[in-house]
């Protein structure tokens, strides 16, 4: 139907002057979206303590590097070797420097410092340097020998603290009575909005929470708040520069593009099994990802929608859904395996209403909810720092 500037029902000039025309619809702006928290989705389980925790595990180390500057009687003939991490290797490991094509075998391991033979199988030496990856590919166990000496890893215990979360309704008992524009009962609408603020509140602590210093499992006096993924994520933390991107270095303040992006990725699927499946970016950082198409699009004449969105970035270490928050820094983007983190309430702790007594005429009450973050495997997921903010 076309606009005509004209009410549907004309009620004529003959209502009173100081009838209200007020209409029933209240108009909300106010940001309240959770975005990330949607895209989680409900936990399929809750938290069972106010000190949440889960196990971790890993295998052993397949990878170290070499901690020597001389090598004796050269780099190409050297055959004692020393090694960060001596106990990663084996009598019978087969070894490959750095990205070389040369195979060594381990005929002795001392401490730090392997006994090695080099160009093993006819392969070609290479030149070795201080703090040159080290691949094992393998071990050779002999035909007949003794069994080695088990070796295993530990089971590490993680945890993160619930948050509780409240807000407080106060309706007089007037108010309630009385009739309003646009709500049919006052209490009610007010346990929908301020159940907004919380969810909302929710989100922005899940992503930028920090839990305290001292005393984090919470006091009488000692707030308990939550470790959210900016403040767990320690692993992989990436600041981009004109070299490259390192993890925890460079001068940063470049814009976020397409190399950056794979670089992080990359280094992530490098050490661990993890594969990005979701990245969390603010309103500018989600400009540059959709500008990564800006020279590829093309539209047909008769085309009449244009299409500036990346809703969907895929790679050769992963496919991910971009999710756009307010919530997350402008500077910053989160690289998550969605798979390995989960929004927890406590048990019996999710948001709901709790009346409180009367104590006059009104009608009281709190929403009160309680709720952790768990994210496994912190080296499984990412975070890029200290982008450039400039309007994309």
């Amino acid at each position: 139907m076309p606009f005509t500037g004209k009410a549907t029902y004309d009620a004529g000039a003959s209502l009173p002057e100081l009838m209200e025309d007020v209409s029933d619809i209240i108009g909300i702006v106010s940001p309240f979206e959770t975005p990330l928290l949607d895209h989680l989705g409900d936990a399929k389980r809750s938290a069972s303590s106010t000190v949440h925790e889960w196990l971790e595990d890993t295998l052993l180390p397949n990878v170290d590097s070499l901690n020597q500057t001389v090598f004796s009687p050269g780099p190409t003939s050297a055959t004692a070797l020393t090694v960060v991490n001596g106990a990663r290797f084996r009598v019978g490991d087969q070894v490959r420097p750095g990205a070389s094509a040369e195979v060594m075998l381990v005929t002795a391991v001392s401490g730090n410092t392997l006994t090695v033979v080099r160009g093993y199988g006819g392969t070609t030496a290479a030149t070795l340097t201080n703090g040159m990856a080290l691949a094992i590919l393998g071990n050779a166990a002999l035909e007949g020998d003794a069994a080695d000496a088990a070796r295993q890893t530990n089971r590490v215990r993680k945890q993160n603290y619930t948050q509780i979360f409240t807000a407080t309704v106060n309706v007089s008992g007037s108010m309630q009575a009385a009739r309003a524009h646009g709500v049919a009962d006052e209490v009610d609408y007010q346990k929908q909005e301020r159940l907004r603020e919380l969810l909302r509140d929710l989100e922005n602590c899940v992503i930028n929470g920090v839990a305290p210093a001292a005393n984090p499992q919470g006091s009488s006096t000692v707030r308990r708040t939550m470790n959210g993924l900016l403040k767990t994520i320690a692993t992989n933390v990436f600041t981009p520069d004109a070299g490259g991107i390192p993890p925890g270095g460079g001068a940063g303040n470049d814009e976020l593009n397409e190399a950056v992006l794979n670089a992080a990725m990359r280094a992530i699927w490098e050490q661990s099994a993890s594969r990005i499946d979701t990245i969390v970016v603010n309103g500018v950082q989600k400009r540059r990802i959709n500008s990564f198409i800006t020279g590829s699009r093309r539209f047909a004449p008769g085309d009449s929608t244009f299409r500036d969105q990346v809703s969907v970035y895929e790679s050769d270490f992963g496919v991910c859904r971009v999710v756009l928050s307010r919530w997350v820094p402008p500077s910053q983007v989160l690289l998550l395996d969605s798979s390995r983190i989960e929004v927890l309430p406590l048990r019996g702790r999710s948001f709901g209403f709790k009346p409180l007594a009367a104590t006059g005429d009104s009608h009281a009450g709190q929403l009160v909810g309680e709720y952790t973050l768990e994210v496994r495997n912190e080296n499984a997921h990412g975070v890029i720092r200290n982008l450039a903010v400039s309007a994309a």
